[in-house]
């Protein structure tokens, strides 16, 4: 699936746009092998259980599948390893900062190929209280109904005419 922008999106975490506020993103790339690139290619992998760790400086991803390359031989990957992300020094020292101070989580978002090069989106995130995932989904719901009235009134408006 393109988007406008050139992204051919691989995978999308949607839970954690549920799970979590987002405050701040980072596109990263990632160290990968070449099995892993194809079976990126195919379409497969998953962020469901994915977070990122801060370690001597490095960003690292944990828990992201990707599986096995179907037609590879004895240098197949690990499916579930963890991956090392490219960022700037800055970018981690800031990231850095942010979690030391604070209850926060690196969460991944969405994996896509930019320009042939595998990219992902990575998130600062903080956890929502319960209350706040249900004050998230009324608020959703109320939005729909709103432009449902508002659909269904063109619609009549337009048939008078």
């Amino acid at each position: 699936m393109k988007t406008t922008d050139g992204r051919q999106i691989i995978a999308r975490n949607r839970k954690a746009r549920h799970d979590y506020a987002i405050e701040t993103t980072y596109e990263v790339g990632l160290v990968l092998t070449g099995t892993e690139v194809k079976s990126l290619r195919e379409g497969r992998a998953s962020l469901v259980e994915g977070f990122a760790v801060i370690t001597d400086n490095e960003v690292w991803l944990h828990g992201v599948t990707i599986p096995e390359y179907l037609q590879g031989t004895w240098n197949n990957h690990s499916s579930r390893r963890p991956r090392k992300l490219l960022l700037h020094r800055r970018e981690i020292l800031r990231i850095a900062a942010v979690l030391h101070e604070s209850p926060h989580a690196l969460v991944p978002l969405e994996l896509y190929f930019r320009d042939g090069i595998a990219k992902l989106e990575l998130a600062v995130a903080r956890g929502k209280k319960s209350y706040d995932k249900r004050h998230d989904l009324a608020k959703r719901d109320a939005q729909r109904e709103i432009e449902r009235a508002v659909s269904d009134r063109y619609k009549r408006g337009r048939a008078r005419g």
